[in-house]
């Protein structure tokens, strides 16, 4: 078998609006056109609308209703019936037991379908890949997965997050390899695997590249969810940009309130006289996909506050702007930029190592570690 025909099923959590988890969407169609046979398996919820030239096969999980939700929540919660039942109803779809697969990888930001991944593996006695793109521990208590939910169901939460921390590190160690968004990620799961690479989150050089639009209006964009964790940093901003000119305005956008459609994000960043990322040192390796493709946008990026590690290494590694929890800095970054795009009508980053982060890059990354694992 020749490693680039290989048969690769990739297990992930639904591929769904708005954001289609472009990490996943990328590779597939990256490996297909390398030549290996590419089938994905995720859980049936919306219907899927981008295009694609590789099988995808869903199953179906919940009925819709809220009942039917909170019993199999909690059975989750006791038996881990998530994982179980999705391994068990995909290896009965004729899709996938009809088929002979060389590999497995999961990609997922939760437990879920890791277990399912991995018992899918065990039947096929293949290499099982996991690639993490978040972790529990990445910010203090998961803040940003409960923060609009009722007070009542923080313990509940609290005892799923031990019970899903403990189930994942058990796939974790029984991985042939692991890829991951960060060198934190990398160094805190070095505890329970030591194959562990990075393969950073990144842009599709298509849609983010340079270009200079000029705009009739200086705006500090922000484009992406808003969590409580994040309303203090915001507000240091708000309190810079009301002590300049009038004319420098904040421009927000989320999911919920002016969402900007998936197919105009490149336009509006680069429209944008600096491109807003909102951080908080007490989380640890989040590098937002809004940072790299304002990167790949050559855009101005004003990060706050500074992390303190990775986000604000990044920045400095591509001279992409700079990362401060300092209002008088954040008035001069603003400041500066907001007098270049008054001479020129728009506004420019000289960014390094651009192109380390696109998303071509990342599958080349990929591919050496599936080929290495294949061996």
């Amino acid at each position: 078998m020749s490693k680039r025909s290989a048969h690769i099923l990739i297990v992930s959590d639904p591929p769904v609006a708005p954001g289609y988890l472009p990490r996943l969407r990328y590779l597939c169609d990256y490996l297909t056109h390398k030549g290996y046979v590419v089938t994905l398996l995720t859980e049936q919820q919306e219907p899927l609308s981008f295009a694609h030239s590789y099988p995808i096969v869903t199953v179906p999980m919940y009925s819709g209703s809220t009942f039917d939700w909170f019993v199999k929540t909690v059975w989750t919660l006791l038996t881990n019936w998530h994982n179980r039942a999705f391994a068990t109803k995909s290896l009965r779809l004729s899709d996938i037991r009809s088929r002979r697969f060389d590999m497995v990888m999961c990609t997922s930001f939760s437990d879920f379908p890791l277990g399912a991944a991995q018992r899918i593996a065990e039947y096929y006695q293949v290499p099982l890949i996991c690639d993490i793109r978040d972790l529990d521990e990445q910010v203090e208590d998961s803040r940003y997965q409960y923060h609009h939910q009722s007070r009542w169901l923080m313990p509940f939460r609290r005892l799923y997050r031990t019970i899903h921390i403990r189930r994942r590190n058990k796939v974790l160690r029984a991985a042939n390899a692991i890829t991951t968004v960060s060198p934190w990620h990398v160094n805190f799961i070095k505890q329970f695997n030591p194959n562990v690479h990075i393969i950073y989150n990144g842009y599709d050089h298509r849609q983010f590249y340079p270009e200079d639009i000029r705009s009739e209006q200086f705006t500090v964009t922000y484009i992406g969810s808003l969590f409580e964790w994040q309303q203090p940093a915001l507000e240091k901003v708000k309190q810079a940009i009301s002590q300049l000119p009038p004319d420098v305005r904040m421009d927000i956008h989320t999911p919920k309130s002016h969402p900007v459609p998936h197919d105009r994000l490149g336009d509006a960043i680069r429209r944008s006289g600096i491109m807003l990322v909102l951080t908080d040192t007490r989380t640890h390796g989040m590098l937002t996909t809004k940072f790299y493709e304002a990167l790949g946008c050559d855009k101005p990026i004003l990060c706050v506050p500074s992390d303190k590690g990775s986000l604000a290494e990044l920045i400095a590694y591509t001279n992409a702007g700079i990362a401060t929890d300092d209002v008088e800095h954040i008035k001069q970054f603003i400041t500066e930029r907001y007098h270049e795009w008054q001479q020129n009508g728009f506004t420019r980053q000289a960014t390094q190592h651009r192109e380390e982060f696109t998303r071509e890059a990342q599958c080349e990354q990929m591919e050496q570690i599936i080929q290495k694992t294949l061996l």
